[in-house]
């Protein structure tokens, strides 16, 4: 069993290095840099089925930190620990097998700071929100690509390129692959479909799958790593394995995969409409990734109608498909109340022009139910499906996207990350006013689809006092521009529940949908 003897050790980054299978095992010194993938690889035995006969973990000791990681048999008669270095400094391990000719191996690991640009692993911050292991904030401007890679070389090439010119910081995406969608023919276990030899893994396709999230990672984007789908359409078998297969699948790709820092864990997609799997499963499949994962990566799940409890210990998020929520603020803010954790929206239907009505939002429709999710305290995920001449489409395939959302997003991350560190909470729950912020120091109020000509400047009471003055932002959501208003505003009480503008004045509003205010301290 992996475990770590800390508060908390969560890392990862790109592979920086490398013990070539062969070279003196003893006394080797690898290099890797804070939250850095460091990489023992050792030569064993071939006989037999390595996969499932050879036991491997390693026990890394730096200063007061142990992490015991678990490694795993990568074909060719080699094995290979990754280390994600919490802290630098030098760490010393060890590892432990069954096989004599992997146990007992020493080493150390010189772990230097992190690069720029690395900020550690994703964790829950201030209970509704999100940050990086250093502290700088993650706000979630997500985004699915279920199937991306699996598709040709030059396919996952052109999605790469779209994702460094988009907005998206986290993308949700499918180890298996989808039954309906033409797929790269490279899975994961050596046989053939319903025939496959669950106990042999192909090597290959995990090299695959770990490449493409090395790549994210050097985009800066979390990789949401869908373990189980329900779309294999009766093609491969993958989503009906027995539950002896499910296990060892799900703790060779942890072993694989939990040392890269952007990697969040997703149990399932749509969970609920497996045909051979029950929620009961699905809690097991969540306390096997628990148990393994030495890191404690972010888990989650996703429902169709049914939802998870997510109030159970093993889930870190709530991760959620519902478009009636994202029309809603006031809704969709009860969730936040009911679980006490962060929440995604990670499925509000998607920008379109597919037959199904799943797949048929204007972009304008996505960008408000991001707008209205966002002062809800809670954070939205987009996707789009346009499909091309060669069927393929963003949702599924990857490759470029078609949509007009994506540079309003753009805009909605910008004023997200200018804003408070912390995160946006709802403000004053109890009345339906879409503003979120920090009492007292900072507002976003969104006016939806509403056209007002004028907005009097009036907040809920929290925080505030007479005299108090503030100045108004009016941002165009959708023309992606901000226009400063030229008055500064005193506030005195008003009634009960309210501080206004003691001249009673009003912001003066464009008249169009899609307008937020910015409100702030003067």
């Amino acid at each position: 069993m992996s475990h770590v003897v800390t508060r908390r050790t969560v890392c990862v980054s790109a592979l920086t290095a490398l013990a070539a299978p062969g070279a003196s095992a003893r006394n080797r010194m690898v290099t890797a840099e804070q939250w850095g993938v460091a990489e023992i690889a050792l030569s064993g035995q071939t006989d037999g089925n390595p996969f499932v006969d050879v036991a491997l973990s390693a026990r890394f000791v730096g200063g007061d930190c142990t992490v015991v990681a678990n490694g795993f048999y990568d074909g060719d008669g080699t094995y290979r620990i990754r280390f994600c270095p919490p802290v630098p400094g030098e760490w010393r391990y060890t590892t432990r097998s069954n096989s004599d000719r992997l146990d007992g191996i020493d080493g150390k690991i010189a772990v230097s700071p992190p690069a720029a640009g690395n900020h550690g692993p994703v964790g829950v911050a201030d209970t509704y929100h999100f940050a990086y292991a250093d502290g700088t904030p993650f706000k979630q401007i997500g985004t699915t690509s279920y199937g991306w890679m699996h598709q040709t070389d030059a396919l996952c090439a052109l999605t790469l390129q779209t994702l460094k010119n988009a907005p998206f910081n986290k993308l949700r995406m499918a180890v298996f692959p989808n039954g309906t969608l033409d797929n790269r023919p490279v899975y994961p276990f050596v046989g053939t479909p319903h025939a496959w030899d669950t106990t042999r893994f192909n090597p290959v396709f995990f090299r695959r799958l770990e490449t493409r999230i090395g790549q994210l990672r050097d985009l800066g984007i979390e990789a949401d790593v869908i373990l189980f789908h329900p779309y294999d359409e009766g093609k491969w078998g993958f989503d009906a394995m027995p539950r002896e297969a499910d296990e060892r699948y799900v703790r060779y790709v942890v072993a694989r995969l939990s040392a890269y820092r952007n990697v969040w864990w997703s149990m399932a997609n749509e969970y609920d409409v497996f045909p051979h799997k029950t929620e009961e499963d699905f809690d097991r499949i969540f306390q096997i990734v628990q148990d393994a994962d030495c890191y404690g990566r972010l888990r989650s799940i996703h429902h169709l109608h049914k939802m998870y409890d997510n109030n159970k210990p093993w889930v870190t998020h709530a991760s959620i498909q519902s478009a009636t929520l994202a029309e809603d603020a006031e809704r969709c803010v009860v969730l936040r109340d009911v679980w006490r954790k962060p929440v995604i929206l990670d499925e509000v239907q998607y920008e379109g022009n597919h037959d199904q009505r799943w797949a048929q939002l204007s972009g304008e429709e996505m960008v408000h139910r991001f707008w209205e999710g966002t002062v809800a305290g809670e954070y939205v995920g987009h996707s789009e499906f346009f499909e091309d001449d060669k069927h393929h489409m963003w949702l599924g395939t990857g490759g470029a996207l078609r949509g007009i959302s994506p540079p309003r997003l753009a805009f909605l991350r910008k004023v997200l990350e200018d804003g408070p560190a912390h995160g946006l909470d709802p403000i004053d729950q109890a009345h339906d006013r879409r503003l979120a912020g920090i009492a007292g120091a900072y507002y976003l109020l969104y006016f939806g689809k509403a056209c007002p000509r004028e907005w009097a400047f009036s907040l809920p009471k929290e925080k505030l006092r007479d005299g108090m003055r503030f100045t108004v932002d009016v941002l165009d959501t959708w023309n992606m521009t901000i226009a400063s208003d030229p008055g500064v505003y005193t506030i005195k009480k008003q009634g009960q529940y309210d501080f206004a503008d003691e001249r009673g004045r009003a912001v003066a509003l464009p008249g169009r949908p899609g307008i937020a205010l910015r409100i702030k301290p003067f």
